[in-house]
Formats: C-alpha cells, sequence, structure tokens
C-alpha cells in the first residue's frame, strides 16, 4: 500500500518534500486501542515515540490538523500494572491529543482512578450517550464538540459501548447509558441543522461489525448526517479505499468509517478536502523505518518508567515448553485449570466441581522458554481475582447455553460440553462423565469479573460467593507456576467443547 505522508515523513525535513500542501483541507490523525502499548511490540512495531514522529511531521506538513482517540488508550502491558495510567495520560499530553473518548477499560481501575486520570490530560473527552453526572467524570466530558477549521465548522460526537456486560457495574457506578442511535441521531441532527456544521465526525467504541451488539455498520445503516466514524474495540483494521470502510446511511449519503487495528501499530489519517467534500483515509505503519527521527526528550520523559518495567519483566518464574497464543485453546486450558487449582485452595474440603475462565481476560500468549513475572502481569492485566461459587445446576446450564452463542469463556478438565452442528444449541454438558443435575448444586472456580455477570455471563450473578483470593489473578499465578514441577508449563491442547457428529446427518 502506498502512503500519502511516509514518504514525506522518512525525508530528513518534512516540509521540505516534494509533497503538495493544499491549505484548504482539514487532516484528522487518529488512534484506538492503545493499550498502554508504549513501547515497540515483540515483533519490533509500533511503539508511542514512533508515533510521535509521524504526528509531529504531518502537523508541520498541514496547517488544519486534529489529533483524536477512540479510546482503551489504557490497559493490556506492565506499564499500566505498575503506573495506573500516568504514563498513557503524559504520552497523550505530549503527543498533543485534541478530542478523545472513552474505552471500556478506561474504567478498569473504577471511577474514582478514571477522574483522577482524566483530570491529568488535556484533550477534551466526549461523551454524547453516557451520562455522567454527578459522578467523579462530569468535569471532563462533553457531550459533543465543535471545532472551526479551515473556514469550516466540524461537529464532533462520542458514542460509547452499553457497559451491561462489558463494565463491571461496580467500576462505572453512576454511569447512565443512553440509547446509542438515539442519541447519535438526535446529536448529529442538531449539529447540522442547528449549529450549521459542515462535516459530522463520530469518535466510536462500539467496534466495526457485531453479529449480536450495535456496531458501526448498524450505526451507519440506522443514522444519518454523520460523515465519518472512527472507531474503536473491535480491533479492526479497515483497508482505506476498501468497500469495508465505505457505507451509505438511511438516507443514502455516503459514510467514511475508519479503524486502525490496536497496539497503535498503524497512525490513521482522514482527510477533507474543503474544496470539493471529498473524504479520504490512510493508515500509515509505524515502524523502525521512523527510528532516526526519534525525539530524545521524548524518550528521557519515559525512562524511569521504563526501568521499573525491565525490572518486573527481567525475574523468571518459570518456563514453558510450548508458545501459546492468547487466542487458543491451550492457554485458555492452562488457565482454566489454574483457576481449578487456585480454588481448591481457597475451600475447607479443597473440592472444586470444575472452573471458568473467559478469553477476554487472557490478554496476552505465551512464548516458549523463560517466563517472567512480567509475562503473567501482561498475560492478566486486569484487578481481578478468583473467586469460589456455589450455584444451581440450572443456572449453570444457562450460563452454558450463553456461551455456546457469544463464545466468552471456557473451562477446566473436569468438564466437557457437546453443541449442535452449527454451534448454536447446547446438547449436553458433563463433569467428570456425569450429566449436570439442573436441580443440584455445584461448586465452582472463576474470576470475580465473571462472577459478577461480566462477558455476558449473568447466570453466575445467581451463584453464592464462598470465597475470593485475596491476590490479584496474575498474583496467584506466579505462584501457581512456580509450584509445577520443574516450574515447567504443559497444557493441553484439545478443545473441551466438541461438536455433536449426529446433528451433521
Amino acid at each position: 500500500m502506498k502512503h500519502k505522508y511516509l514518504p514525506a515523513v522518512l525525508a530528513i525535513a518534512f516540509a521540505a518534500s516534494s509533497l503538495t500542501v493544499d491549505a484548504e483541507r482539514i487532516v484528522i490523525i487518529h488512534t484506538n486501542d492503545t493499550h498502554s502499548q508504549i513501547d515497540p511490540n515483540s515483533d519490533n512495531l509500533g511503539g508511542v515515540a514512533r508515533r510521535k514522529v509521524l504526528i509531529d511531521s504531518i502537523r508541520q506538513a498541514e496547517p488544519n490538523v486534529l489529533l483524536v482517540d477512540a479510546g482503551d488508550v489504557v490497559q493490556g502491558t506492565v506499564y499500566f500494572n505498575l503506573y495506573g495510567g500516568e504514563v498513557e495520560g503524559k504520552v497523550m499530553n505530549a503527543l498533543g491529543y485534541d478530542y478523545a473518548i472513552l474505552g471500556n477499560h478506561e474504567f478498569d481501575n473504577g471511577m474514582e482512578a478514571l477522574g483522577n486520570y482524566l483530570k491529568n490530560i488535556d484533550a477534551q473527552f466526549i461523551s454524547t450517550n453516557y451520562d455522567v453526572a454527578g459522578t467523579p467524570l462530569e468535569p471532563y466530558i462533553v457531550p459533543y464538540r465543535i471545532v472551526d477549521i479551515a473556514g469550516k465548522r466540524i461537529g464532533l460526537i462520542g458514542i460509547n459501548v452499553d457497559p451491561v456486560g462489558i463494565i463491571d457495574s461496580e467500576r462505572c457506578e453512576g454511569v447512565g447509558f443512553l440509547d446509542l442511535f438515539k442519541a447519535a441521531n438526535s446529536t448529529a441532527w442538531h449539529l447540522k441543522h442547528n449549529d450549521k456544521v459542515d462535516y459530522v465526525v463520530a469518535l466510536t467504541h462500539i467496534g466495526y461489525s457485531y453479529e449480536d451488539m450495535a456496531d458501526d455498520l448498524d450505526l451507519v445503516e440506522q443514522g444519518a448526517n454523520i460523515d465519518v466514524i472512527i472507531g474503536g474495540h473491535s480491533h479492526t483494521r479497515l483497508q482505506p479505499g476498501s468497500n469495508d470502510g465505505s457505507r451509505y446511511d438511511s438516507e443514502r449519503q455516503p459514510v467514511l468509517i475508519t479503524q486502525t487495528g490496536s497496539s497503535g501499530l498503524y497512525l490513521g489519517v482522514v482527510t477533507i478536502d474543503t474544496d470539493n467534500s471529498s473524504i479520504s483515509a490512510d493508515l500509515i505503519p509505524v515502524d523502525k523505518r521512523l527510528d532516526a527521527r526519534i525525539d530524545r526528550d521524548f524518550v528521557g520523559m519515559l525512562e524511569p518508567y521504563r526501568h521499573g518495567v525491565d525490572s518486573v519483566k527481567s525475574i523468571v518464574i518459570g518456563k514453558s515448553r510450548i508458545a501459546s497464543d492468547r487466542y487458543g485453546d491451550v492457554l485458555l486450558n492452562f488457565v482454566s485449570d489454574f483457576i481449578a487449582d487456585r480454588g481448591r485452595g481457597l475451600v475447607a474440603d479443597g473440592k472444586i466441581d470444575f472452573a471458568v475462565a473467559n478469553r477476554g481476560g487472557i490478554r496476552n500468549g505465551i512464548s516458549k522458554g523463560n517466563v517472567t513475572q512480567g509475562t503473567v502481569m501482561e498475560m492478566f492485566p486486569f484487578a481481578n481475582h478468583v473467586q469460589v461459587l456455589d450455584i444451581s445446576g440450572h443456572d449453570l446450564l444457562d450460563m452454558l447455553q450463553i456461551n455456546v452463542e457469544k463464545k466468552r469463556v471456557g473451562f477446566s478438565e473436569e468438564l466437557r460440553v457437546l453443541v449442535n452442528a452449527d454451534e448454536s444449541q447446547l446438547v449436553a454438558a458433563t463433569i467428570n462423565g456425569q450429566p449436570i443435575d439442573p436441580d443440584r448444586t455445584y461448586r465452582i472456580a472463576t474470576i470475580d469479573y465473571l462472577a459478577n455477570g461480566g462477558d455476558y455471563m449473568t447466570p453466575l450473578k445467581r451463584g453464592k460467593s464462598v470465597a475470593i483470593s485475596g491476590n490479584l489473578i496474575w498474583e496467584d499465578m506466579v505462584d501457581y507456576i512456580s509450584s509445577l514441577k520443574k516450574k515447567t508449563i504443559t497444557a493441553q491442547a484439545a478443545s473441551r467443547i466438541s461438536v455433536d457428529k449426529e446433528t451433521r446427518r
């Protein structure tokens, strides 16, 4: 792919490049789901110092620039575990973000912590469909913003994900969720017809395309008056110029949809040509080609934090015989068995029927070879705890059916699940070979996020809490790995969910 700005960025001086600068265009630089990826990843891609090179270079070339973020700036690396968002906030300020919206992970440390986080960020946060009145967030969030730039008026709105089933209710207490379609459409109409803006840009954190929840495609199809959607949440990298990023709203007007993927591996650029009203998108890779231009003062600002991160990553606690991808069954099985083991240690008789672990709670894989404390912290960046519940078989069967539909969780080795051919219905479930009895009470281990109904596992809320670990889950995992024979991770590769072959006939 040819990138409009990259050749100039790689030149010694961007302003001296051969690009023709047109003052009558508006450039919106955007990111989403950067997830505390301060340094380049294991493939040497991304990194905030490289991102700054691109942003600074575009600003030197273009007179009319906005920098925005579509949520989930935090959570995912040891930087957030150790410093609670302080580093990410300083990076946003140093890069000069103008506007941003909340992702679901901004709530991970609770409302008070989020209010303190927002207080220290220069960017204006926008949410059109969250009512934050009376909460610690109220001073820092507005429902929309109008920007006068290049002789045009741009209306910015922010559309956030429904917190139910996604955000722990205790960590977003007091936040009211307004119907996102009504909020988006009424505000966009008001901006276009009453405030006479030329363009409406929606920053969204609802995801590009989902089967079972509202998403950017739905927002386009059921809406009007929005010209650009800069999205997040689904970690989708939309290729510029593809049909995926070009849609028509309910009034048959074109809408550009763009999203950069995740972890800051790409920088997004939306260009509005104010002469002919055309709107285009670009994605620029954030890679080592930018290293010669890195701002050393910016890097120096990060050094004290990096020392702390490096010290944690240097503590070896064990080893793994195989590489385990975060999305695969191998790691999910290993984590589920670990939760079962920890649950047994929390109850007097040491008896647990099985354990439940969520895929979304595992944020990193394990490489073959040494496993460090930092590896485990990045696997489990959330402030979750192992919890033991007593729950009826009826509620367990309800939970298993939800999981068949949404595919959110996995199970320890005691449980086996059978589903029909199209994987839409639960056929059978057994614990140690015995069918689950709807009338019996079972004892399971899970994490508090799922016990509170997270990841749509609402039947678990009907269970009775028996015990909860006083350690964070990563702390318990460090102890677990250290207790393994030869401190070596092995795991079962086979899925504990299988398809009923009889239904294929």
